[in-house]
């Protein structure tokens, strides 16, 4: 007995010495140094546990008072056997990072949006649409009083949200996939804000610039066209006209029309590449631009959008809010959780005339 009992307080010294809360260890590293033994052997000596022991079990305490929660791991150890028996069901299969989606690529705000955060109440942005004038008098001559104009662009905050529900099991099984999840709808709210900022039909969303009744457009015939040489020109004469901010501007298409630029070829057969017919003006393509349009007889036709990008402005009452709600109704009695996701932002347009659009390309 005098035995048993110093090999206990050797294995208690031993195990004391060593990191435990709030020390630098993970809880990894606490499960690593977990021996069913000396949890044994505290509790049975002592109706205590001591060191990595104390720790576990002090982090996932058990439901039956007196019980010792033993780490899944240990129980699944496969030291004296090998994997290609029936052993090899034993044996836990590692998990690497989760392979993520295929997504289409956000561009609003890399295009240079103007964007205003932190926002608590209705904003409204004065513009001006109208000057004075000035004249040429004689010498004595009084001037000509003239009044300058005003409007104003009001934002106000409209929610875009989504929701997953994680079951009781999914959470014990696998507690990655909470931040795995978070992730995801994170990345669907602002997909979700960059696809309603180029086309948002204005229904619970905002007005995006193939929506907006004052942005111009140049017509590609009456059941849409192929891409051709003077599309690109147009549209920038459109805004040249207009003495658009020119520090900004820059083409947004979808990669179906970057398909159908890169085969366009001279009457030598040569091509001209994406810059040619680009006419060398900053460009960016990305499948979040529709190529599902329809006109006339015409289908599946793709959008071109060249404007003055920091005219449209992203304003935002909250970031991206993603909360874990386990007392709904639907999931509280099953142990389960909801995990909800909530954006406030809106869209606007200080000078709608300075985008352009050609809506019906053939690609």
């Amino acid at each position: 007995m005098a035995r048993r009992a110093r090999i206990f307080e050797e294995a208690e010294r031993r195990a004391e010495a060593e990191p435990v809360a709030g020390g630098r260890d993970t809880l990894a590293d606490v499960e690593r140094r977990f021996s069913i033994g000396r949890a044994l052997a505290d509790f049975s000596e002592r109706g205590r546990l001591s060191g990595a022991e104390a720790e576990w079990n002090a982090e996932n305490r058990s439901g039956r008072p007196g019980a010792i929660n033993v780490p899944t791991s240990i129980l699944l150890e496969t030291r004296a056997a090998t994997v290609g028996g029936t052993a090899g069901n034993l044996v836990a299969t590692d998990l690497g990072p989760t392979i993520d989606r295929l997504r289409p690529m956000l561009a609003i705000q890399r295009m240079g949006a103007t964007v205003l955060s932190g926002l608590t109440s209705f904003l409204d942005l004065p513009r001006m649409t109208g000057s004075g004038s000035v004249g040429w008098v004689a010498e004595g001559g009084a001037a000509t009083r003239s009044d300058v104009a005003f409007d104003k662009v009001s934002l106000a905050p409209k929610t875009v949200t989504g929701e997953y529900e994680m079951s009781r099991r999914m959470m014990i099984q696998a507690p990655q996939i909470e931040a795995i999840l978070r992730k995801d709808l994170g990345w669907l709210i602002a997909q979700a804000l960059d696809s309603a900022a180029i086309k948002g039909g204005g229904t619970n969303e905002p007005v995006g610039i193939l929506a907006n009744a004052s942005v111009p457009v140049v017509e590609m015939g009456t059941d849409g066209a192929a891409l051709d040489l003077d599309v690109v020109p147009n549209m920038i004469r459109t805004l040249d006209l207009a003495n658009c901010d020119e520090t900004s501007l820059a083409f947004l298409t979808n990669n179906k029309v970057k398909s159908a630029a890169m085969k366009m070829k001279d009457a030598q057969s040569r091509f001209y590449g994406i810059g040619q017919v680009f006419q060398n003006e900053p460009v960016t393509f990305s499948n979040q631009v529709p190529s599902n349009l329809t006109k006339g007889t015409g289908a599946d036709l793709s959008a071109m959008i060249y404007g003055g990008w920091a005219d449209l402005v992203l304003a935002y009452w909250s970031g991206v809010d993603i909360l874990l709600n386990p007392y709904h109704s639907d999931v509280a009695s099953k142990g389960g959780a909801l995990l909800h996701a909530f954006l406030d932002t809106d869209i606007a347009f200080r000078h709608p005339e300075c985008f352009v659009v050609a809506k019906d390309i053939i690609a």
